[in-house]
């Protein structure tokens, strides 16, 4: 059974950065695509970014030149660099290992994020 659990998110300033975590067991690792979800209050998840096993990047118009994606295999961890962050980044974000065609097959459980104006 695959488990993902994400971590490194908290309150920030307009601006500021934060780094979030996914720690995945129970699955290989190396041979998923590794993705980030949004969800914030009344509104839909949305996508965020997306890595390949091939490391190929995908990243969503909204958030495309401040976040980076990354994944370190020997640790079975994918990584969501935020920089300069604002106001509407606020919501809860979600890890998630998608097959080929980029469905999603697990998310995690989700780590807050909000960003102060």
């Amino acid at each position: 059974q695959v488990q993902l659990a994400e971590s490194g998110g908290g309150l920030v300033q307009t601006g500021g950065s934060l780094r979030l975590s996914c720690v995945a067991s129970g699955a290989a690792f190396r041979e998923n695509t590794m993705a980030w979800y949004r969800q914030a209050p009344g509104k839909q998840r949305e996508f965020v970014a997306r890595l390949t096993r091939l490391s190929g990047t995908v990243y969503a118009d909204s958030v495309k030149g401040r976040f980076i994606i990354s994944r370190d295999d020997a640790k079975n961890t994918a990584y969501l660099q935020m920089n300069n962050l604002r106001p509407e980044d606020t919501a809860a974000y979600y890890c998630a290992l998608e097959d080929r065609m980029w469905h999603v097959k697990d998310w995690g459980q989700g780590t807050q994020v909000t960003v102060s104006s």
